[in-house]
């Protein structure tokens, strides 16, 4: 044993003398190294509190001289910790960003954001906001009547001022003679004052811009706006640019950082007064002007707590307000019911991503722990199995008087150095890939808006990552190394036997990995055959050579009716250009994520009650052109389809489809049936004629059946806004869509060509989130697969070389070397089968948390489960292939000479 100890210790001292130490130095660093056994001067140190230093120092260098020592174990461990860190930080940083990340505003845990709750008999008829159906059968709304909100404001006592504010989406906006389109927001007077944010350039929007209207046409711009268009001149305060043909003066430039109230991720460009808005946007159907509308639920409403006062005492108060609100400025109709206010957290503003990706995202976060784990798996064998190479060190170490403590010091020490190493180049690898997650969400026609940063959350995530990873798993193998018998591990026996107890450790990690790796291919799987069931959905109309882009009438410059004519002059003049072959409008256009509906009666009543049992009658609508079901070659299954004939004097006329007849006239010709908007008849009742049935086409989302929906002619209304046209065209887009914009600009230069893209594009936008999915979970499963191949080798070959002697024997005996790839192989099987039949359990108990996310399949869906199981035991064949073929190889007499 003496003399072991000596060469260790002369090894060591060598190799220190190399990297530049002194003989004496060298031999000092050696004993501290493997044993801690100090001289009078390191007594000396030990009593001023310093020899720890020394100690950290040295296990330090010594980790660092392993790991450069053994290049090949350092370059697999880094760059698997860095992938799996990588992908952890990425995910983390793009989640942070769209559900944890608050409004930039002092204080945004004090927001409350105003909603209503309301079941199918609610006063509420017309909302233009959003409509999400609650779990009790009924609906929230984020939307107030502009009058409701005066009167709450003045009947505030609970809350801080209520200040209010209206996204608008796209204006055309002209500077410079060019025009443009850019995202606006109208805000209240006090919408600054409240959310307490100050300008960094001229002023803020006041209560007396929000005065009379054209009083305010003034704008304060975003600091991205300020730089994209305006190079970030100070001298933009004054400037006037038009939008949607009214004149604005710009008074201010907002805080880099400040998005509005609307969302956390993106800022509008352009925040304008409410007073704005009878200029800038025209009534909505029989609404009446918007500003004064009782029956137009549209504006957003917010306001800060107030101290001491419970949200419970506030929302009861509001309660009574809201009611006395309702009662004073709209006429209840007998059965109506009035909704409840709900004060819900408005810190992270509407929190539209929030509300659309938690779930998506909270899997991914799963996902991505789960490669960690791999990942962990992975160095958790591999330093058990330098743990084994290296016993006989340990029991130098242990018999020149180092504690266990220390042992296990020295081998965490080696643990933190790779996974700081790892998790460094994960970090440098989240910050260039996390734009990643955004760039998926993109569509084929706008910029991406989202801006993931890089802050201090992110940097202390990854450090705690990095950390606890290194804990994870380097643990077992340092608590491993501290449990060596100085008596037996010096002996080859003994050595044996410990690296036999080890390799059966790492079988069972290995088959760990494998269980998890099952589970995220499964995952993959799922996900994958989501987005091929979905791209293999026959939306009921023909996406193909269709190009779509939107004009919008500004209602400034197109009152009513002048914005219907300059529709049908627009629809007229694009039908002329060459290479078109048909051209049609719609408000709402097919699988674009938005969709309008109305509740209407049928004139007489209906026979039957409505198969769904509705008391009020309510289906999807749409405005389109003549042409509409020719440009979309949707078929007619009865009736007519809409002709020329079909003018703004003719008879106003609907087409619906199927499903609408199924629920609404079963068993029934509805030909010739006449609809009313609204639930109760009278002598403005406008009623529409049903002239056909059009085959049922997938409305706002590839994932929703076909619902009830008409059609009708945007001609025959009384006024339209904004409209999307549908040219189909054998051309290339980039080919005619210059002769599209100089026909709309041939009859009004200030009217841009918004948002152009092909209608497949557009199917590919409604399939971003499925697509997103599709795409990382199946680079996650392919790190998996690459994980739990690597884990499965380094087992399979550490296996090899510590049963060398065996294999030896074994073919001295006569054993065939086919057999010896038998044994290794069928080995390396019944590792792939116990862990996959212990993923393919997990997977479907699992499978349920993200039944909502799948379409056309089940979470225990055979083919995605046998090609997951079928892969994983390849991937096993595959990665004991090599560690197998080199077992065959060994030379018996060789063995036996070991032995």
């Amino acid at each position: 044993m003496e003399e072991e100890i000596r060469f260790h210790l002369e090894a060591r001292a060598a190799d220190l003398v190399r990297e530049g130490l002194t003989l004496k130095d060298a031999m000092r660093q050696a004993r501290l190294e493997f044993g801690g056994v100090a001289t009078h001067k390191d007594d000396m140190r030990q009593s001023l509190g310093l020899r720890w230093w020394d100690e950290l120092r040295g296990d330090l260098r010594y980790a660092a001289h392993l790991l450069r020592k053994s290049p090949g174990f350092t370059l697999i461990a880094v760059g698997s910790l860095a992938l799996a860190i990588g992908a952890n930080t990425t995910i983390f940083s793009a989640a942070n960003e769209m559900l944890y990340e608050q409004l930039g505003v002092p204080h945004p845990e004090q927001l409350r954001l105003f909603t209503l709750t309301a079941d199918d008999h609610s006063v509420i008829h017309s909302s233009w906001g959003n409509r999400d159906s609650t779990p009790n059968g009924g609906f929230r709304y984020n939307s107030f009547t502009y009058p409701i909100y005066q009167q709450l404001r003045a009947q505030n006592r609970v809350l801080e001022d209520i200040f209010a504010f209206k996204d608008l989406g796209r204006l055309n906006v002209t500077i410079g003679g060019t025009a443009q389109s850019e995202d606006a927001q109208l805000v209240s007077g006090n919408f600054y004052q409240q959310m307490q944010v100050p300008p960094v350039l001229g002023r803020t929007i006041l209560p007396a811009d929000d005065g009379a209207p054209g009083t305010g046409a003034v704008a304060v711009i975003s600091d991205g706006f300020w730089s994209r268009v305006f190079g970030r001149s100070p001298h933009v305060i004054g400037k006037r640019i038009v939008v949607d043909m009214t004149p604005v003066t710009i008074v201010g430039v907002n805080p880099k950082g400040f998005t509005g109230a609307n969302s956390v991720q993106r800022s509008p460009d352009l925040f304008m007064p409410l007073s704005m808005m009878l200029l800038l946007h025209a009534p909505l159907g029989d609404s009446g002007p918007i500003l004064s509308s009782t029956t137009l639920y549209w504006v957003q409403l917010m306001a800060r707590v107030k101290p001491g006062i419970p949200l419970e005492q506030a929302r009861a108060s509001l309660e009574v307000a809201l009611s006395a609100a309702i009662r004073a400025t709209t006429k209840l109709e007998k059965g109506e019911t009035l909704p409840d206010i709900q004060l819900e957290d408005g810190s992270k503003g509407m929190n539209h991503y929030g509300t659309a990706y938690a779930e998506p995202l909270h899997v991914l976060l799963g996902m991505v722990a789960g490669v960690l784990l791999l990942a962990c798996a992975n160095m958790a064998n591999l330093m058990l199995a330098r743990a084994s190479a290296r016993q006989r060190e340990m029991s130098v170490r242990l018999a020149l008087g180092a504690s266990r403590s220390r042992i296990l010091r020295q081998v965490l020490t080696e643990s933190l150095m790779l996974s700081c190493i790892g998790g460094t180049l994960g970090l440098a690898l989240g910050y260039w890939s996390r734009a990643a997650l955004p760039n998926l969400l993109a569509n084929a026609w706008s910029s991406v808006e989202m801006q993931v940063p890089f802050n201090w959350k992110v940097f202390a995530f990854t450090a705690g990552l990095t950390i606890g990873a290194g804990i994870l798993f380097g643990i077992f193998p340092a608590w491993a190394a501290t449990h060596a018998e100085i008596g037996v591990a010096l002996k080859q026996a003994g050595q044996t036997a410990t690296r036999r107890r080890k390799a059966w450790s790492g079988k069972a990690i290995v088959a760990f990995q494998v269980a998890l790796s099952t589970l995220l291919v499964v995952a993959a799987g799922l996900f994958l055959r989501t987005l091929i069931n979905l791209n293999s959905i026959d939306p009921g109309f023909r996406p193909e050579n269709l190009v779509l882009f939107g004009v919008d009438a500004p209602s400034q410059r197109y009152p009513a009716p002048r914005n219907v004519a300059l529709h049908a002059r627009l629809e007229d003049a694009l039908r002329s250009v060459p290479g078109v072959e048909g051209v049609t409008a719609t408000d709402i256009p097919l699988l674009s994520n938005s969709d309008a509906s109305t509740t209407f009666m049928v004139e007489g009543g209906l026979e039957v009650k409505s198969v769904a049992g509705d008391t009020s009658l309510n289906a999807n609508t749409a405005h389109v052109g003549t042409d509409f079901m020719s440009v979309m070659k949707i078929p007619m299954v009865a009736g007519r389809a809409f002709t020329r004939q079909d003018t703004e004097t003719a008879p106003r006329v609907a087409i619906v489809n199927q499903s609408f007849v199924r629920k609404f006239f079963p068993h029934q010709n509805p030909i010739g049936r006449r609809l009313g908007r609204g639930q109760h008849p009278d002598k403005d009742t406008k009623w529409v004629q049903i002239i056909g049935v059009c085959a049922d086409t997938r409305y706002d989302r590839l994932r929703s059946d076909p619902p009830p929906l008409y059609f009708d002619l945007y001609r025959q209304q009384a006024d339209v806004g904004g409209l999307t046209y549908i040219v189909r065209t054998s051309m290339k887009p980039e080919a005619i869509v210059p002769s599209l914009r100089a026909a709309v600009q041939g009859i009004d230069p200030d009217l841009p060509l918004m948002d152009v893209r092909t209608q497949e594009q557009q199917i590919d936008a409604n399939l971003q989130q499925e697509r997103m999915f599709a795409s990382l979970t199946s680079g996650f499963g392919l790190l998996a697969l690459t994980l739990a191949c690597v884990g499965i080798y380094g087992i399979m070959a550490y296996t090899v070389v510590q049963r060398t002697n065996e294999i030896g024997i074994r073919l001295a005996l006569g054993a065939m070397r086919s057999q010896v790839r038998g044994m290794v192989l069928r080995e390396a099987g019944w590792l792939a089968v116990l862990g996959v039949a212990s993923g393919l359990v997990a997977a479907v108990a699992l499978g349920r948390l993200v039944r909502s996310m799948l379409y056309g399949l089940q979470p225990a869906d055979p083919i995605a489960l046998a090609l997951a199981g079928g892969l994983l035991l390849l991937v096993a064949l595959v990665a004991g292939w090599l560690p197998a073929l080199r077992a065959s190889r060994v030379e018996p007499m060789e063995a036996l000479r070991r032995e």
